[in-house]
């Protein structure tokens, strides 16, 4: 093995490496920011002490927060477990956008003063898993693995 080819295993050890890492980050950043994510749609909805600590829910059907609830858990749920992530996440960042500039930021310009700073992580972090994608363990790529090998099992078979 020259020194070229050695060189080049290398690097690509060092890069499979590097990717599977960043994956693992992903996936642990996509499961926790969903599940508290999560959380607040369960607020909504009466759960976790809802809106007011009493068990309060948003009244039933009320747009948009009942709806937006609803939203959030569903959404919270696809991105955790990784299923649709990548249009889940990118409704999630809308409805935090939406809820942004329809609650917030008619209270005062700036996040810190409108009390909208979690609102606005919320819409980036999500647009952020929209464009880079769910990451690693995901029951999507559970479920393309496990076609893959029963396609490439059904054609082993049909050559034969």
């Amino acid at each position: 093995m020259t020194t070229t080819d050695t060189r080049r295993a290398a690097t690509t050890t060092v890069a499979t490496i590097t990717t599977k890492r960043n994956d693992l980050v992903l996936a642990a950043f996509r499961i926790v920011v969903s599940f508290l994510f999560g959380c607040h749609g369960l607020m909504g909805l009466g759960f976790l002490g809802g809106i007011d600590g009493q068990g309060t829910a948003v009244p039933f059907g009320s747009w948009p927060g009942w709806y937006g609830s609803v939203i959030e858990l569903v959404g919270a749920v696809l991105v955790l477990v990784g299923l649709a992530a990548r249009p889940a996440a990118f409704v999630l960042s809308g409805v935090m956008a939406y809820a942004y500039f329809t609650v917030h930021q008619p209270e005062a310009l700036l996040p810190l003063h409108n009390m909208g700073e979690l609102a606005a992580v919320y819409s980036w972090v999500f647009l952020l898993l929209a464009v880079l994608g769910p990451g690693a363990f995901t029951v999507q790529r559970a479920f393309t693995a496990r076609r893959s090998v029963r396609e490439h099992t059904v054609r082993e078979h049909a050559d034969r």
